[in-house]
């Protein structure tokens, strides 16, 4: 039978925001996830409205169609791209067009057009670029009936990567890129990951979580250096007349940013901490004069399996032998009348017995094991 579960709000920003009762029920915390399987007390996540066809209510709109002010040349001056029917476009010679914000680990979200005209051919057709942090390109190119080399054409990872198919529409047709990004994570002088890009082309997979190599150059292979933690998004001026317009980008964690649950990031020490700080919400909220002692003790079975600390375990044990001592009196009918009691706690006892919070020896799982067993009890 399945313990019921209640449900808690809890702000994801904060570490144990709040705590709820919700009884064993998966895996427990162990070294390096601070939550259980199914965990009420894991926060909840920010809730974020994304309607078809517009930006996330979380989203930073960095163009609209009806201004640049968020935008300014390379060099920080006013930029000489042009306002061009509700779109942004590249003038000859304008050079880069960059956010005046910098951002890091992104979701972004581009609309962008190549010329109707078609002039010239293979990286002279429709030519611009998404520069992520001004470090990586996703290439902008006119890729209907274009052929190039594939590491540069439509939606490559510039220099590195082809992408998986060509979704081109055709010249002057509007297009969508949706990436995600995330940047290369340093520990002093060591690389721990080289970051990685996403791209949805026309909403087709084009790259696929693909592992950055270095830094975006021409002709040769640059290795990745360290660079900020932000900067700023650009779009190049390769003297193609390119349009972009509906440019947004949610600012999203990083890979590592997590070190209390999973992932590549998590650290056991901060693991413990939250633990340990779960643990105690949770004991804080026990009336241990109740009079309801099988409902203290399943509460502190929940408790140890966060931290076992030996002031937890020792109320446990006085809880769980004042328990068995009041089943112990009683015949076969009362026994009846506890069997959700018992069946509780053992199944309790299961959880804690399969997470190694109890050893598989343990006493009171055994005995009322054994009750479980003599009175038939499925």
């Amino acid at each position: 039978m399945k313990q019921l579960k209640i449900m808690v709000v809890a702000s994801a920003a904060g570490t144990v925001a709040a705590t709820v009762f919700a009884g064993l029920y998966g895996d427990t915390p162990d070294a390096k996830h601070a939550w259980a399987v199914h965990d009420n007390n894991r926060p909840q996540p920010p809730i974020v409205r994304a309607e078809p066809g517009k930006p996330p209510s979380d989203a930073i709109v960095l163009f609209d169609g009806t201004s640049l002010d968020q935008w300014c040349a390379d060099n920080g001056e006013p930029t000489k791209w042009v306002m061009n029917d509700g779109a942004m476009e590249c003038v000859r010679g304008s050079g880069y067009i960059r956010t005046k914000e910098a951002f890091g680990d992104c979701q972004l979200h581009v609309e962008w057009a190549a010329p109707a005209k078609v002039e010239g051919g293979g990286q002279g057709r429709g030519n611009s670029g998404v520069f992520l942090m001004g470090q990586h390109e996703v290439q902008v190119l006119d890729g209907w009936d274009n052929p190039t080399y594939p590491d540069g054409m439509i939606a490559s990872v510039y220099a590195e990567n082809p992408p998986l198919v060509n979704a081109s529409s055709k010249p002057g047709e509007w297009q969508t890129y949706d990436i995600i990004f995330h940047q290369p994570v340093w520990e002093g002088d060591v690389m721990k990951f080289p970051g990685s890009v996403t791209v949805l082309h026309n909403g087709v997979l084009a790259q696929d979580h693909w592992e950055i190599e270095g830094l975006s150059t021409h002709c040769q292979r640059r290795p990745i250096t360290k660079y900020g933690e932000k900067g700023h998004l650009k779009f190049q001026d390769h003297g193609n007349p390119v349009r972009f317009r509906n440019v947004w980008i949610r600012e999203i964690p990083s890979r590592f940013a997590n070190t209390t649950h999973g992932g590549p990031g998590v650290k056991e020490a901060d693991v413990m901490a939250l633990r340990k700080a779960t643990a105690a919400k949770l004991f804080e909220k026990i009336d241990l004069k109740s009079n309801n002692k099988v409902d203290t003790l399943r509460k502190m079975l929940e408790v140890i399996s966060y931290d076992k600390d030996p002031k937890y375990m020792q109320v446990t044990e006085e809880f769980g032998a004042a328990f068995m001592d009041k089943i112990a009196k009683h015949d076969k009918a009362k026994l009846e009348e506890l069997k959700g009691e018992i069946m509780g706690v053992r199944n309790d006892c299961n959880v804690l017995i399969r997470n190694n919070v109890f050893s598989p020896e343990n006493r009171m799982k055994a005995e009322l094991q054994k009750i479980i067993d003599e009175n038939k009890w499925k």
